[in-house]
């Protein structure tokens, strides 16, 4: 299965209209993909501040779907894909009561921090968006298996 990060929308991540700000879903985004590589096993605090190389997002796009408003019990799933040797993406579903509210897609470049050049993706990073990717791969075969 696709990693899941189950989430209680707050008030604080509503606008004036009640529903959730739009780049709030961003960040919820982030909780996930931190989550994903904390269960993983990576350090999360030598990953965003003791590590030689850091990963920028370099591209995010947000589709809503359906509002989200406050109390709603999100799950935020996501589908890493490795783009090249120094970059991925990650494709995120965040639902309410398995009804799709809206897809998030980040996309990452890996680069050497006090350079700031582009480098190769480290082990512990291919070795997350393989297993990943394999989960999420595992579940849409078994969706799609379930539609037939």
């Amino acid at each position: 299965m696709p990693f899941t990060h189950n989430r209680t929308v707050h008030f604080q991540d509503t606008d004036a209209a009640g529903v959730v700000y739009f780049a709030n879903v961003l960040g919820i985004c982030h909780e996930a993909y931190e989550e994903s590589l904390e269960t993983s096993g990576i350090n999360i605090k030598g990953f965003f501040t003791g590590s030689s190389v850091a990963f920028p997002i370099v591209h995010a796009n947000v589709d809503f779907l359906r509002p989200m408003f406050c109390g709603d019990k999100l799950a935020v799933s996501l589908m890493p894909q490795k783009l090249g040797i120094d970059k991925f993406e990650i494709a995120y579903e965040i639902s309410v009561d398995d009804v799709v509210v809206a897809k998030a897609i980040t996309r990452h470049v890996c680069i050497e921090v006090s350079s700031r050049s582009k480098q190769e993706l480290p082990n512990e990073i291919i070795r997350w968006l393989e297993t990943n990717r394999r989960d999420a791969e595992g579940a849409e075969r078994r969706k799609s298996r379930e539609v037939i």
